[in-house]
């Protein structure tokens, strides 16, 4: 059988609505600063997200760079609290006790947070950012740190198989299911679409509480896959806080498809607000098409 290849549909940025700036914009914590090697690069990655989120007219996005892990945090002190919601575009391994207080109590008593990709990594031993982010990879994850979560038969699924957490295959367009299509952010979207190439994440694990799963994407036997419905997008209470959690969005390209962008705008909105006011772009990709913003993807 021949494999069937979803056509890409190249999209100028000025062919996208672009809403009038909000009176009051909702202001957002953009945090980069480490990632997890050379695969994450938030230097190219964060000027992105935040032009994606700005553009919307509907948030003022402030970056903060924290030390890298281990380093001089003594003139680090973020107010979190001046803001409705935090984008972790940081991957470490660790934070000072009493930053990690800091930022527990922010989203205990109300503050969103939104995960991007590689977010997920971090903080493999801190207890309550795990429960926060629902599940996540690497850094030491194992059977200890939570279930595999994953859809089969329609249902999610919690596995205790024992194993490390975290995997994925090359990085491929696949389709992305609507698993929860009342919710704000998922409301009117198609029920399959395609993702541009992206890194498809797979054997995550986490204690998974107070979470529901937005959208899977099927993680392929052929690509190192686990041949699992693997959550993609997720939403998670943490106390008061609100929390949206998008494993996708590993490099540009992937931040450029139209199908990134408009869930991370609403989730995002969703995360601080509780509400999306976001239309749908007519531009949003099916399950026969991928589109991707020209104006974000990297020059040939």
């Amino acid at each position: 059988m021949k494999k069937f290849v979803p056509a890409a549909i190249c999209i100028a940025a000025v062919s996208l609505t672009v809403h009038a700036r909000a009176a009051t914009p909702i202001r957002v914590m953009l945090l980069d600063g480490q990632s997890g090697g050379p695969y994450h690069a938030w230097q190219q990655t964060t000027p992105v997200l935040k032009k994606e989120l700005e553009e919307t007219g509907l948030f003022q996005v402030t970056v903060v760079t924290a030390p890298q892990s281990g380093g001089d945090f003594s003139a680090f002190h973020p107010d979190f609290a001046a803001y409705r919601a935090i984008v972790m575009n940081y991957d470490a391994p660790d934070w000072p006790a009493p930053l990690k207080t800091q930022f527990e109590q922010y989203i205990k008593n109300g503050g969103g947070l939104v995960i991007v990709h590689a977010a997920d990594n971090s903080f493999g031993t801190w207890p309550a950012y795990n429960r926060m982010i629902g599940i996540g990879g690497w850094r030491g994850r194992n059977e200890s740190s939570g279930p595999l979560w994953y859809y089969k038969d329609n249902k999610l699924v919690s596995d205790p198989t024992a194993g490390s957490a975290g995997a994925h295959g090359a990085r491929l367009p696949f389709a992305v299911t609507t698993r929860a299509a009342a919710h704000p952010i998922m409301k009117g979207l198609p029920p399959i679409w395609m993702h541009a190439g992206d890194e498809l994440y797979a054997t995550l694990r986490g204690p998974g509480e107070n979470m529901t799963v937005l959208a899977t994407a099927h993680s392929e036997l052929s690509n190192k896959g686990t041949d699992h419905d693997e959550p993609m997008l997720m939403v998670l209470k943490y106390g008061s806080g609100r929390v949206f959690h998008t494993t996708m969005g590993h490099d540009v390209a992937a931040l450029s498809c139209v199908g990134f962008m408009t869930t991370f705008q609403r989730g995002t909105e969703w995360a601080a607000t509780g509400k999306v006011t976001q239309k749908i772009p007519a531009i949003f990709p099916n399950f026969n098409t991928i589109t991707f913003r020209a104006d974000l993807a990297p020059s040939k």
